[in-house]
Order: structure tokens, then sequence, then C-alpha cells
């Protein structure tokens, strides 16, 4: 996992780099996401390194789907060759993580915290506020939430926005107090 996302770095930060300047970020972002999902796919997955597909026929494609819409002249033209580079260099198998870390660097540039809230129970509109609140306070960023539901929690949540983790899980309580208690 770690040899992945060391290798997925500077190509993240190549289009990172390219949308930046473009003010394009949020186009780049949908692209590499469509283009992650079409790798993701196992049908389109055999493609990737077979003999018989043409890189360039595998860019080709890989480009229509992940371009919505109609970009501009220059923005194909960079998406294209972002493509065609991952291609020759067989790396196409990388876009997923180089989606997310090109996320993680959009997120940053943006000053906003996309945080994971794991709970036993859908979260209701008023405590999503009131969590957002006290975590745009806490972290100094502005929030965007992912709920997640996990029943095994059996109460309480768990709170992750990078290395910062909060569990306030039921579960997580009790394993706490078992290895508190097997120490002892």
């Amino acid at each position: 996992m770690t040899e992945l996302a060391t290798t997925a770095r500077p190509y993240a930060r190549a289009a990172f780099a390219t949308a930046g300047a473009a003010s394009q970020l949020a186009e780049w972002s949908a692209f590499l996401s469509r283009a992650a999902a079409v790798v993701r796919d196992p049908q389109a997955l055999p493609l990737i390194g077979n003999p018989r597909v043409s890189v360039s026929e595998l860019v080709d494609f890989l480009l229509q789907i992940a371009t919505d819409g109609k970009p501009s002249a220059e923005q194909a033209a960079q998406q294209r060759n972002f493509l065609q580079l991952l291609a020759d260099n067989r790396r196409l198998k990388l876009l997923p993580e180089i989606a997310a870390q090109f996320e993680l660097l959009r997120s940053e540039a943006e000053h906003i915290a996309d945080v994971d809230v794991i709970s036993a129970r859908e979260l209701t509109d008023e405590q999503a506020k009131r969590l957002q609140a006290v975590l745009e306070r806490r972290l100094g960023l502005a929030v965007r939430l992912h709920p997640q539901v996990d029943k095994s929690l059996v109460g309480g949540a768990i709170v992750r926005f990078g290395d910062f983790v909060v569990d306030g899980s039921l579960r997580g309580r009790i394993e706490r107090l078992g290895a508190a208690m097997s120490a002892a």
C-alpha cells in the first residue's frame, strides 16, 4: 500500500499542478475520478496491459469515458498527455490512488477537511451540523462530513481526519476497558 502511494504521488502532484495552473481543479477531479472508476471496473481491467490493445487505443478509450461533456482543446490535450504518460510507464492501474491523492491535495489547497464519521446509527441533520461546527473550530478548516453507518459500533461514533482519530464508540470503549482490565 505504501509503495502504491509512493509511486502514485508524483503523478498526482503533476496532475494537481497542471489543473491548478489552469484553474481547473474541479474538472480534473471529476476526470481522475471517472478514469479511476474505469480502471477499477472488472470488465475494463483486462484491457490494461493486454498486448492486443494498443496503448493509443487504451488511452482513447479512457479519455472518452473519463472526459465529461466537451473539455476545451487545451484541457483535452493535457488529459490525453497525462493518460499517455501513465500508459507509457505502465502506471494506469495507479489511477485510483492518483485520484485519491489528488483529492487530498485539492482539499488542502481549498482549506477543506474531509472527515469520515462512522456511527452506529445515521446522524440527524442537527447532530451533523453540531459535529461539523465543533470540528471546524477544532481543525480551523471548513469541514465536509462523510457519514457512514456501522451497526457493530453498538453506540457512539468514530471521527477520522487523516491522523486525527476520535473513537467515541461503545465498542471502542469496551475494547479499551477490556485491555485495561487484562493489563491490571
